[in-house]
């Protein structure tokens, strides 16, 4: 039994990236970046109003402007901004020339013969006078970014803000990291698939549904092979097909030690160099990790809560990290609600909690690690280090969010 730690960085060790490709811009979403993006363009391209109003010269706004044009966003300026002039501007529109500042639509006042005429010039008087140039309410040329900037590093996972970003650079086919192909298979003769009513001795197989949920989530479609019973040579078979067919197979249950808990010595058997196959952590002991050449595999316990979490904390570096991308969960420091002792700390632990409407990190009622159920309200975990049993009301504690 290794530490978690320890373990952690094996598999972080063993991550090799996996090939590139290129995805178009409406599919790359959840892939991550094999390159630098630049821009092709300044942004804005063009000095532009940053609001509904008229744009005018900041010399002229004591007294009436008249109004020479209306500029729409798209349209190019036809008129030269002379002295007590203006143009009524639309957010987002080309500034004309001549004008450096846009007075808002707001504190106009319409008055006849197509003039208008500023009704905060007190307030702002003194601000003229002490100012060199006001640029008021104008988006200057390149200010947001420069012809040639890098605005994506490589190893960016791709979420919507980011493809918001390719389209702006005309990056419409960018190159990235394929995504992983994973093969699932949950173990045990006790097993029946969701649809089927379990007699006396079964219980319906959630971890199958689990593992694949957990993974589509990170928008990695699963290949699913079934229920592998408790049979040496069924198991190494769909062991050996799943393994040519996916860059890694992910097995729940048979990895503890029971009589038919023979997967281990199967994966071993399928070509798979086993670097740890028990973990100092709760839940979660008995997880295996293997690699045959640039070939995966994980063990992982037959519990739920057990499974879960050890693809939290192992499964999903691994694939993150084979698509080129570093895993950084989110974690929150927020104070414990009240008093948790545990009864052993001879393993670190996660925990699931929940964070109440004060802020506060609340412990979710949880019998251990076949209690599924206690997940659907949790937040997220807490982590404690082998040797802590108590933690006091009031303590601060970092929550990993799921």
């Amino acid at each position: 039994m290794i530490p978690f730690e320890d373990a952690y960085q094996i598999v972080r060790s063993s991550i090799k990236k996996i090939s590139q490709t290129t995805i178009p811009l409406d599919d790359v979403l959840g892939y991550v970046l094999a390159e630098n993006v630049y821009s092709d363009m300044n942004m804005p391209p063009f000095r532009k109003s940053a609001m509904d109003g008229y744009a005018c010269r900041t010399a002229d706004i004591y007294g009436e402007l008249e109004v020479i044009e209306v500029i729409a966003a798209g349209e190019q300026p036809t008129q030269l901004i002379n002295k007590g002039q203006c143009a009524k501007i639309m957010t987002g529109a080309m500034l004309p020339e001549g004008a450096d500042c846009v007075l808002i639509v707001e504190d106009m006042k319409v008055l006849a013969n197509k003039k208008v005429r500023y009704t905060k010039v007190e307030i702002e008087s003194c601000q003229l006078e002490s100012s060199t140039s006001m640029n008021l309410n104008i988006c200057e040329l390149g200010e947001d970014v420069q012809k040639g900037q890098l605005v994506l590093e490589k190893n960016t996972f791709l979420k919507a803000q980011h493809l918001a970003v390719l389209a702006s650079v005309g990056c419409v086919n960018p190159t990235v990291y394929r995504k992983p192909k994973v093969g699932i298979i949950p173990t045990g003769d006790e097993l029946v698939e969701p649809h089927q009513k379990p007699s006396v001795s079964q219980i319906r197989n959630s971890n199958g549904v689990q593992t694949v949920a957990q993974l589509r989530a990170m928008g990695i479609d699963a290949n699913y092979y079934g229920i592998a019973r408790d049979n040496k040579q069924a198991t190494k078979d769909l062991i050996h097909t799943a393994s040519i067919e996916n860059d890694l197979v992910i097995l729940t249950g048979g990895v503890s030690m029971g009589d038919f808990d023979f997967v281990p010595k199967v994966l071993m058997d399928a070509g798979f160099d086993l670097l740890f196959q028990s973990v100092a952590v709760q839940p979660g002991k008995p997880t295996t990790f293997g690699v045959n050449k640039n070939k995966y595999c994980f063990g992982l316990p037959g519990n739920p809560v057990s499974s879960f979490t050890q693809f939290e904390l192992l499964v999903k570096p691994l694939l993150l990290g084979m698509m080129g991308h570093e895993h950084k969960p989110l974690n929150i420091r927020l104070p414990l609600a009240a008093d948790y002792l545990r009864r052993k700390a001879s393993r670190m632990s996660w925990v699931p909690v929940k964070i109440n409407e004060t802020g506060e990190v609340e412990m979710v009622e949880y019998h251990g690690s076949a209690h599924i159920f206690g997940l659907t309200i949790a937040d997220g975990f807490v982590s404690y280090p082998i040797g802590v049993k108590e933690l006091k009301k009031g303590d601060w504690i970092n929550v990993r969010s799921i």
